[in-house]
């Protein structure tokens, strides 16, 4: 294919993909090339991808392949594609499936390549070697039984992603039917991330906050009809997803436990916390057992893109479970993404921000960064403070305060959410704002009455910290104001904004402000927040502090 002379892509040796955003065909060519390749910066007029590995690896297990990449390139490009590029493309993903993990007739796990040249260079890794027992074939080693997760793992360091083919536990049978009562049902785009899913037995949805991932969770769970282990963030995500079962499921009470601090109830189908499963007693992981409690023929993690460290090294012993993760972004900020890859799979559905809001399944955003500019007295503190205090400094000026004042007056009447990092700052908007305020301190019970609270409409204003980020069913919510957040963290900016799309009852579009410290490190942090928005197709619009309070 000839490349668009006047096309909005330019692509260039080193696999990274300049998009021209001004240019009429730069959403069809974003769409497009999020399938592969990933922002990695999102200044005004031209963004930057790249295309790496793991996203090569992760579109292939979704279905595409190189040639439909490539294509993509061609179709957008300005100039002619380098051939390395093309030919790295099609080497990388040529990499996928050329190892593959089996059971054999005797239930052995086995492990066979395509071609001895590949197995003799694994072979070589002395921490793959120590996982294979034995030599069964030309091309074939039977895998240690316990080593199926670390096996995968090691081979995607060494870039030979193993595609698992070895099977799946069934689990208990429990009956599980989803209850339509109501006239709800599945999305389209929901029965196809299930039906992809399932074709697998393994794997990672994307869809957008707001979007219906938990319906998927469901969808899964009466798909299977096995038991089922759900870990969440937090317990007040654990009881949304209860309710959520009971509402749009033919499952009781007395078949749906929960496990975390609180409560320690196993059950056909258990509601897990993270941060208890993670729990140490005398160095030791104090509720392993809870693993194995039942035969679990499903797992589902949710917001997998938070999933703890330890709990990776947990889900290695998993593997012969189906395992489901939900997430909006498979961005991690401590860059483990190849870990999800590997133990709970890889990507199998990704809808974009964007197609589902044109689908009306969404609500609208607009987005807005705030630039306030700091008073001479902080602006020379700021000058003076050491690097590990100065985004402090920025993120918790006082002057922010004015402007979420003014922002709150202009919204006057919508439900909206002020959202800070630090408690001070929270106890110093909550006092300005005469709003309640929810932390990490805040009792379980006394969150789920204020947010009952905002959702009804008697509590219009809620100032939060960061405990509101994820898992949190607002669905009246229209208006955000970040005040302050966890420096450059894009799946923290992602999670925000999705308190905003849930379809609005009152039909008020959604609005998202970043309010932002000029010239300070508060602004380059907010840049890199603003990645993975930008690449769904999320724009900011800059304003200044001293315009919006004049007007």
């Amino acid at each position: 294919m000839n490349p668009a002379p006047n096309g909005p892509l330019i692509v260039q040796s080193d696999r990274t993909v300049l998009l021209e955003v001004a240019h009429p065909d730069a959403e069809d060519a974003r769409h497009d090339l999020a399938v592969f390749a990933e922002l990695e910066r999102a200044p005004e007029h031209i963004h930057t991808y790249r295309i790496t590995r793991l996203g090569l690896w992760n579109a292939r297990a979704a279905g595409h392949d190189a040639e439909s990449m490539i294509t993509t390139l061609e179709k957008y490009s300005k100039f002619a594609i380098p051939q390395s590029v093309t030919v790295d493309i099609t080497e990388t993903v040529g990499r996928y499936g050329r190892l593959v993990i089996e059971r054999a007739d005797d239930g052995a796990l086995t492990l066979t390549a395509t071609d001895a040249a590949v197995l003799a260079e694994i072979t070589r890794a002395r921490k793959v070697a120590a996982l294979l027992f034995e030599k069964r074939g030309p091309n074939t080693y039977v895998v240690q039984a316990w080593a199926r997760g670390q096996l995968k793992q090691e081979l995607l360091k060494l870039g030979w992603p193993a595609e698992d083919l070895a099977g799946y536990t069934p689990g208990t049978p429990h009956e599980i039917e989803l209850n339509s009562e109501g006239g709800w049902h599945l999305r389209p785009y929901q029965n196809q991330a299930i039906d992809n899913f399932y074709a697998h037995g393994s794997g990672v949805v994307v869809l957008p906050c707001g979007a219906g991932k938990t319906l998927v969770g469901l969808g899964a769970m009466a798909a299977g009809k096995t038991t089922t282990l759900i870990l969440v963030t937090n317990t007040v995500s654990a009881r949304q997803w209860k309710a959520e079962l009971l509402k749009r499921t033919s499952l009781t009470e007395e078949e749906i436990g929960e496990y975390s601090g609180q409560v320690k109830q196993v059950r056909p189908v258990t509601i897990a916390t993270y941060q208890i499963l993670t729990a140490r007693r005398k160095g030791e992981y104090a509720h392993l057992a809870l693993l194995d409690a039942l035969d679990w023929g499903l797992v589902i993690y949710d917001e997998v893109h938070l999933l703890p460290a330890p709990v990776f090294k947990l889900t290695a012993d998993l593997q012969a479970r189906r395992r489901l993760g939900l997430t909006a972004t498979l961005v991690r900020e401590d860059g483990r993404e190849g870990d999800v890859f590997s133990l709970i799979g890889p990507k199998r559905f990704d809808a974009p921000w964007k197609e589902i809001e044109a689908q009306g399944f969404i609500s609208p955003a607009s987005c807005y960064e705030v630039r306030i500019d700091l008073p001479e007295s902080d602006r020379l503190q700021y000058a003076a403070s050491a690097d590990d205090e100065r985004y402090r400094l920025a993120a918790t000026a006082p002057a922010k305060l004015g402007v979420v004042r003014e922002l709150v007056k202009k919204h006057a009447g919508e439900r909206i959410l002020v959202i800070g990092q630090y408690l001070d700052q929270i106890d110093q908007l909550a006092d300005a704002l005469d709003a309640p305020q929810l932390t990490g301190s805040t009792p379980i019970d006394e969150r789920e009455r204020l947010y009952q609270a905002f959702r009804e409409g008697s509590i219009t204003v809620l100032v939060v910290s960061k405990v509101a980020n994820f898992s949190v069913d607002l669905p009246e919510a229209t208006v955000a104001i970040q005040v302050s957040g966890s420096f450059g963290s894009r799946q923290e900016e992602a999670q925000r904004l999705g308190r905003l799309l849930r379809p609005k009852e009152s039909g008020l579009p959604a609005n998202f402000y970043t309010l932002v410290a000029r010239d300070t490190v508060d602004q380059d942090f907010a840049q890199n927040r603003q990645r993975f928005l930008a690449e769904q197709g999320y724009s900011y619009t800059i304003l200044d502090a001293d315009s919006l309070e004049a007007a």
